[in-house]
């Protein structure tokens, strides 16, 4: 294994391993019965979502989500020695 590769193969294992953090660190979309109650001070508390911790949270798990197949897609490419 060449060093580039080596060097790629580590940052996709530390990419997986956030990526799996920031996934499980997000809420689920359904909250149970509160969810359902809460459900219309949701939709007129929602202006301000972009700046919440979930909404970061997703935005992290898009880039680190193409981070990892782009990794994945440029280790596929390197020649085997």
């Amino acid at each position: 294994m060449g060093t580039v590769a080596l060097i790629l193969t580590i940052i996709q294992i530390i990419t997986s391993v956030f990526l799996i953090v920031v996934v499980l660190f997000q809420s689920g979309k359904r909250s149970g019965l509160s969810g359902a109650i809460a459900g219309a001070a949701d939709a007129f508390l929602s202006k301000n979502k972009a700046k919440t911790w979930d909404a970061r949270l997703a935005r992290m798990t898009k880039w680190v989500a193409a981070l990892f197949i782009v990794l994945t897609i440029a280790l596929n490419l390197i020649p085997a020695a």
